[in-house]
């Protein structure tokens, strides 16, 4: 039985797994996913081996806490979760703890409370979303001990994607769901995702992705339906098919819409 993940998170990918389970290889080797976030797909698979990574040192510190002191960090949350009120959250939100599972407890509680489960911090590095509508810190769906089973057979890092695809061998698989907006794929979506994930780590993905696949490693990755991206994996020799969370894969151009996202795969 796959877990549910234990954060909200921009283009999370419950969505995916839940309608598109046929787009995952069945065998491969040591399971790679360079932009962790919530972790839908690594919960879904339930990998044997697998390299876990994000540029968010926040996050991976929560995982980390997790995978080695999940009973220590339940207990934090429920008096996260015994105090919870809009005072309460915006002392907790002003807080920058030392200690580890501090730091993790805090990241799930803000996470669970704050507007739209929106991670967002200002120019000093400062998380800075307003409190949100709801007020549960302990969710019917935690399975924490079980989470840290799973995480204790992956490598955690705080990392660039680029070093953790480089790092994959033939038959591995590395899924790669970079940041990106949907909702200005057409007018303005390279100056609109400049800040989010720029068209230099566009183009680098692409080249690592492609490096990868050269080696034989299984790839899916997902990314905006604009031209100029499907164009960056098509040169490449990917696999490229829009799709939508609420329609089947398509290659035809007339069934994309701006609100479409791509997968690009190979060796699958």
């Amino acid at each position: 039985m796959s877990l549910i993940p234990f954060l909200k998170w921009a283009g999370g990918k419950r969505w995916l797994v839940s309608r598109h389970k046929d787009l995952f290889p069945v065998h491969y080797n040591v399971y790679f996913e360079p932009f962790l976030g919530a972790g839908s797909v690594y919960f879904y698979l339930n990998p044997k081996q697998a390299v876990l990574a994000d540029i968010n040192e926040e996050l991976i510190l929560t995982y980390i806490a997790i995978r080695d002191n999940w009973r220590e960090l339940e207990e934090l949350l429920a008096l996260h979760q015994e105090n919870h009120n809009k005072d309460y959250y915006y002392f907790i939100r002003g807080e920058s703890p030392i200690n580890q599972i501090e730091r993790a407890a805090r990241f799930i509680y803000l996470n669970r409370t704050c507007f739209n489960g929106i991670y967002r911090v200002n120019l000093k590095g400062k998380f800075n979303v307003p409190i949100g509508t709801k007020d549960k810190v302990i969710l019917e769906t935690d399975n924490f001990r079980e989470a840290s089973e799973l995480l204790s057979r992956a490598q955690l890092h705080t990392s660039d994607f680029e070093q953790v695809i480089d790092a994959s061998s033939t038959n591995d698989f590395v899924f790669a769901d970079p940041p990106y907006t949907v909702r200005h794929n057409q007018n303005g979506f390279i100056k609109y995702n400049e800040n989010l994930f720029s068209w230099n780590d566009q183009v680098r993905l692409a080249d690592s992705l492609w490096r990868a696949k050269n080696r034989g490693v299984k790839i899916l990755s997902t990314n905006a339906n604009h031209q100029s991206v499907r164009e960056l994996y098509e040169e490449r020799g990917f696999n490229v098919h829009s799709i939508s969370r609420y329609s089947s894969i398509s290659a035809s151009a007339e069934k994309r819409n701006q609100y479409e996202e791509i997968i690009v795969n190979a060796n699958i």
